[in-house]
């Protein structure tokens, strides 16, 4: 018996949530200033956008597009409990994703009607990267499990080998000999592991 494809993104979702959660869990207070390899956003900015991004699930899950939502979810979100505020944000995605057919629905994206499937790998891949970032950011860990680095390759793999275009990664540098895959990974967005 093979195993439901949508169990599986549905369980890199958690996992990787969860492993965003344990770094925010793990800023120290005087970190939330500094500074993180996304060259614009200190650990608070980093954390602020991956919790808008999860307050976007639930609405967009819901049939609201990214231009009903407009830009209420823009600015601080994290108010001045930015762990509380991660946490509820990121289970609220999680039971909206985890939701019956959540994921055969389409969700309206600032880009068009994408596929909920799709749109869950993208979030998965999104705070797996960004969980490289915040480790980085605080000094913690910062290897992903395997399943997780997969489960970004597989989408990033499908943008291309430059995004910088995008506006939304820096130019791809050159992975160094013998690089392992989060390595590459790391490289083709423009991080340097």
């Amino acid at each position: 018996m093979t195993k439901d494809p949508r169990s599986t993104l549905l369980a890199r979702h958690r996992e990787a949530l969860a492993l965003f959660g344990e770094r925010v869990h793990a800023v120290p207070p005087r970190r939330w200033g500094a500074p993180t390899p996304c060259s614009e956003w200190s650990v608070r900015d980093l954390v602020n956008h991956l919790t808008a991004e999860q307050l976007w699930v639930p609405r967009l899950l819901d049939g609201e597009t990214a231009e009903d939502v407009g830009d209420e979810l823009d600015g601080d979100v994290l108010g001045a409990d930015p762990v509380a505020a991660w946490d509820a944000a990121a289970g609220a995605a999680v039971a909206a994703f985890g939701a019956s057919g959540a994921l055969r629905r389409t969700v309206g994206l600032s880009y068009g009607e994408t596929a909920a499937d799709a749109y869950c790998a993208e979030m998965t891949a999104d705070a797996v990267v960004h969980t490289w970032d915040l480790s980085r950011a605080i000094g913690a860990e910062d290897r992903p499990p395997r399943p997780l680095v997969e489960a970004a390759g597989r989408v990033f793999g499908s943008y291309g080998d430059d995004m910088s275009p995008t506006g939304l990664f820096a130019a791809p540098l050159p992975a160094p000999p013998g690089a392992d895959d989060w390595t590459k990974l790391l490289a083709r967005l423009g991080r340097k592991a």
